[in-house]
């Protein structure tokens, strides 16, 4: 997922976003320790897309502050 598209999203979306991601992530998880190497690509785009997603919340949480004081 692009940064873009995930700027545009609201902040109720980009939690259900995350918390959809941390499911997949366990699952991946539990299926390589199992011996499956067939999700290791989707395994690390996942990782990255939830970072991307965790600093766009944390700009829009030091922006909320910033206009607070």
């Amino acid at each position: 997922m692009k940064a873009e598209k995930i700027r545009e999203l609201d902040e109720k979306e980009l939690a259900s976003k995350v918390k959809e991601m941390e499911e997949q992530l366990f699952r991946l998880k539990f299926q390589m320790s199992m011996g499956q190497m067939e999700g290791l690509k989707k395994y690390r785009e996942l990782k990255k897309d939830r970072a991307r997603i965790n600093t766009v919340q944390r700009q829009r949480q030091l922006k909320a502050a910033g206009e607070a004081k």
